[in-house]
C-alpha cells in the first residue's frame, strides 16, 4: 500500500512539474560561466529537476551502501548474549523478585 501511495505522490508531482513548464515557454538566457545559450525555459526546468533528482539518487544509493557495508561488518562480529542480572531493572516486580531471591 505504501508503494502505491508514493506512486502517486510522484505521479502528482510530476504533473504539476509538467504543468508548469508547459506554461512557460519563452526563451531564456542561461549563463555556464564561460558561454551564454538562449534555452526554452521547458528544458530549463526539466533539465534542473532531472539533475536534483540524479543527485538526490545518487546520494541515496551511497548512503544505502554505507549502511549494507555496516551491517555487514556488524554480522561478522560475535556479540556476545548478555546475562538478565546484569541488565538495568526496568520492573519494580522484577527488582522485588530478584531481592527476595537473594534474601532466601
Amino acid at each position: 500500500m505504501k508503494g502505491q501511495w508514493t506512486l502517486i505522490a510522484v505521479l502528482f508531482i510530476t504533473l504539476i512539474i509538467a504543468g508548469f513548464a508547459v506554461v512557460n515557454v519563452d526563451p531564456v538566457e542561461v549563463n555556464f560561466l564561460f558561454t551564454e545559450a538562449e534555452w526554452p525555459l521547458v528544458l530549463v526546468i526539466i533539465v534542473s529537476v532531472l539533475t536534483g533528482c540524479l543527485i538526490a539518487g545518487l546520494v541515496g544509493m551511497y548512503r544505502i551502501f554505507q549502511l549494507q557495508r555496516e551491517i555487514k561488518q556488524l554480522k561478522g562480529k560475535d556479540v556476545p548474549d548478555k546475562d538478565p542480572e546484569d541488565t538495568p531493572v526496568d520492573n519494580e516486580k522484577t527488582g522485588l523478585q530478584r531481592s527476595r531471591k537473594k534474601e532466601s
